[in-house]
């Protein structure tokens, strides 16, 4: 468990994380395409508590964003 939630590493990285209530998901993305995610509809930049971004290469997805298999497939 991290950030509240449960979350998958990669070579000891959190890549995401399904936050505690389940309804939003904290991904982390490449650098050179976080410009274009965070424009996607219901994502946006990731806080670590109230206005402190954690910074480019963090996106939080709101759940509504996440209805079908194909859109969580995506992120």
């Amino acid at each position: 468990k991290m950030f509240g939630g449960l979350a998958l590493m990669v070579d000891d990285r959190m890549v995401v994380c399904v936050s505690g209530g389940g309804s939003d998901l904290l991904v982390r993305v490449a650098p050179e395409r976080d410009a274009e995610l965070v424009t996607k509809p219901g994502a946006h930049r990731a806080e670590m508590g109230k206005d402190r971004s954690m910074g480019e290469g963090w996106i939080t997805v709101d759940e509504r964003a996440l209805e079908s298999d194909d859109d969580l497939q995506y992120w």
